[in-house]
């Protein structure tokens, strides 16, 4: 592997500026790598932490959409030592080729190309900042400097049904891709040898040589159909040119993780922002937060410990299979396989199932919540119900396909009188 004397200059792009709007209304008034995930971290804690981790420490976070509180957590959170050259910054839209912001993926890259010319990197990583997961970059960039290839795409495999969910990648000779599609229909794709109801899946996850990153970003800018997007356009131009390989995910190996845990996600969904919560509480959980060896870093928290106790009149609190995040109060009340952010109360009789809380959120006296996520500072009064009424919670709330009741920040969740 490679070590720190032997590793080539690498800058480290994480791609932070979507909308995401699906993610809705938990992305309101925030950037969608800014949503709270796990407690007490935030989507971008995990690219980073990666990086961070494998010791890439010259790290851009390309911003755009609502980002203040992005902005804010990489300022106060990520503070690297600079007296060894490391930093992580946030970089907003600068518009330096135009009055416009990012058209795509590509166009954040192309209009901030002045940040490699900076650093003058040998490669660069370029990674999405809403997924969760684990991996050891060094080994990524050892195999495509092993393959000789322009850019190199880290992938994994996933069901055929959900191709249209991300950029398909079909193999040629060994590493090779022979082709990209972007979010193909699940008809137009072939599965993969032996495993025909698979396909393989890219990451978002990226390492390009510099001079081949430059050279395609030109050469993108300069044609008239584009969506300037990475996996819509760079890929595919890259495979055209036969300088395009994957990266098989399932061959990284992350200190302290347990061999063939090779857990990935995209939470781009409500659904799938819920499932990846509920994957936290298993027994044995395919992505494990008690990872010493490879921690993801957040923000530190003056919040006391998490304490369960009994009400006068509700007596004692159960709790099981949860996550308390530190300032949780729980008092007389049952909290059952639900995630529980810093500083949220659950009073006496109140029941919580199958739910995610942000944090601050007070669950009143008797009220019952199930299969719910509700944003920072939710308020459900004394007796109220949310989740669980799918026909009710859809008239009052927003409700996903999966049937998840999800209010958004500040919320005043209503009463049965109401």
């Amino acid at each position: 592997m490679l070590d720190q004397g032997t590793r080539p200059k690498v800058l480290s792009v994480v791609l932070a500026g979507g909308e995401g709007k699906r993610l809705l209304p938990l992305t309101a008034d925030r950037a969608k790598p800014a949503v709270p995930f796990g407690g007490h971290y935030r989507l971008i804690d995990f690219p980073l932490s990666n990086l961070v981790n494998g010791g890439f420490r010259k790290i851009v976070v390309l911003t755009q959409y609502k980002s203040h509180s992005l902005d804010v957590h990489v300022s106060r959170t990520w503070r690297l030592s600079g007296f060894l050259g490391n930093y992580v910054t946030s970089v907003p839209a600068q518009m330096r080729r135009g009055p416009r912001w990012f058209q795509g993926s590509a166009d954040a890259l192309f209009q901030n190309m002045n940040l490699i010319d900076d650093e003058r990197p040998e490669h660069v990583f370029v990674f999405g900042a809403d997924h969760i997961y684990r991996i050891d970059p060094r080994q990524m960039l050892e195999h495509h400097m092993e393959s000789g290839a322009g850019v190199t795409v880290a992938a994994i495999p996933v069901e055929r049904s959900q191709a249209d969910q991300f950029g398909v990648i079909q193999m040629g000779e060994g590493t090779q891709i022979s082709e990209f599609l972007e979010k193909p229909r699940p008809d137009d794709v072939v599965g993969l040898p032996g495993r025909p109801d698979e396909i393989l899946a890219s990451m978002g996850n990226y390492v390009f040589t510099t001079e081949a990153l430059v050279e395609l970003l030109h050469e993108n800018e300069g044609t008239e159909e584009t969506g300037h997007d990475i996996g819509g356009d760079l890929i595919p131009m890259m495979v055209d040119k036969g300088l395009a390989h994957v990266y098989d995910f399932a061959e990284n190996v992350v200190p302290g993780q347990a061999r063939g845990r090779h857990y990935w996600r995209d939470v781009g969904t409500l659904d799938s922002y819920f499932d990846a919560h509920q994957d936290l509480l298993a027994e044995f959980p395919e992505f494990d937060l008690y990872n010493d060896e490879w921690p993801i870093f957040t923000a530190g928290r003056q919040n006391p410990p998490a304490k369960m106790i009994t009400d006068a009149r509700f007596g004692s609190s159960t709790v099981h299979r949860s996550l308390l995040s530190n300032g949780v109060v729980v008092s007389g009340g049952t909290v059952v396989n639900s995630v529980l952010s810093p500083g949220v109360r659950v009073r006496g009789g109140a029941v919580v199932e199958d739910s995610v809380l942000l944090d601050g959120v007070v669950i009143g006296e008797g009220a019952q919540v199930r299969r719910a996520v509700l944003d920072k500072n939710v308020i459900v009064p004394p007796g109220a119900c949310v989740g669980g009424e799918t026909e009710i919670d859809t008239s009052r709330y927003v409700v996903s396909e999966a049937g998840i009741t999800v209010l958004q920040k500040g919320q005043i969740a209503y009463t049965d009188d109401e």
